[in-house]
């Protein structure tokens, strides 16, 4: 094994220790943002009716005035006996299968396995991520994008939500990775925005002109123009395939699996998001390959 393979390995290992870190931090972001957005548009609505003169200031108690909340406030606890977690109670994967054993320490309430799941598969897509493309800054980039996707997966299956505090950043972190040709042309990045946003958009009025319903959201649209920022016009029509397949296979599973109701709302985020983790790291290859297939036949 040569020094600079050793070094390169090294840093892979590396990769996944911060990524399971970073994996905890998501697990926190996925369950917090949400709330704090919530309940900052309620206290915007609650404004809104006193200022209208609809209720009194002196009312809002029988409303249920919200406490702070956010990412940081307050200090992580058990959201059964609301006692804090220990630091040692928190080291990613570890701690919940060999200190705690999947439950609170203290009352014994039962901890979600969807933790250590997240924090493991962010890991191992982090470590993925920089084997693959090296220390450098475009596997800076990307490490950043595939964390940001995760959190927006996480959130959209729990709310139907893709948040703005996320999606906008992305877009413009895309426009700003490609500024000097990172992943693509600047020209290429812009337009990718414009088209991805506007092409879902369409989708989504012609789709609500027709059945009177709403298809998507507007996150939808922001993620996919984020997505087309990142890696170009040019790239949008594979993640739109990509993702209908992906929601597609996923859907089946899930309806033969679980048997889930075939008229509930399926958020289309994460497909997206799926999708564009995929066209962003194999999509020169899928092409390239199909294109291939193309001339045999």
């Amino acid at each position: 094994m040569t020094y600079l393979t050793w070094i390169n390995e090294l840093f892979v290992f590396f990769s996944l220790i911060i990524g399971l870190l970073v994996g905890s931090f998501l697990n926190v972001v996925a369950y917090r943002l949400p709330l704090s957005l919530f309940s900052d548009w309620h206290q915007q609505a609650r404004d809104i009716l006193i200022e209208k003169g609809e209720i009194k200031v002196g009312q809002l108690k029988d409303m249920g005035e919200d406490t702070t909340f956010n990412i940081a406030y307050p200090a992580s606890h058990c959201p059964a006996c609301k006692t804090p977690i220990k630091p040692w109670h928190n080291i990613p994967v570890i701690s919940y299968i060999f200190l705690l054993k999947g439950k609170c320490h203290y009352c014994g309430a039962h901890i979600s396995a969807r933790y250590p799941i997240v924090e493991f598969v962010t890991g191992l897509l982090t470590a993925f991520v920089v084997s693959q493309m090296g220390l450098s800054v475009a596997s800076g980039f990307a490490v950043i994008l595939t964390w940001s996707l995760i959190a927006l997966t996480l959130i959209d299956i729990d709310h139907q939500l893709l948040p703005d505090d996320i999606t906008y950043p992305l877009l413009w972190l895309g426009i700003i990775a490609n500024l000097f040709g990172t992943f693509t042309s600047l020209n290429d990045a812009i337009i990718g925005a414009i088209s991805g946003y506007l092409f879902l958009w369409s989708i989504y009025w012609i789709f609500k002109l027709i059945t009177k319903k709403e298809g998507m959201g507007y996150g939808d649209f922001k993620l996919l123009a984020a997505l087309g920022a990142w890696m170009g016009w040019q790239a949008l029509p594979l993640i739109v395939i990509l993702s209908s397949l992906v929601g597609a296979i996923i859907g089946i599973c899930g309806i033969l699996i679980y048997g889930k109701d075939k008229n509930k709302p399926i958020p289309f985020g994460p497909y997206l998001a799926i999708a564009g983790w995929i066209a962003f790291l194999w999509g020169d290859f899928i092409l390239s390959s199909y294109l291939q297939m193309l001339k045999l036949n």
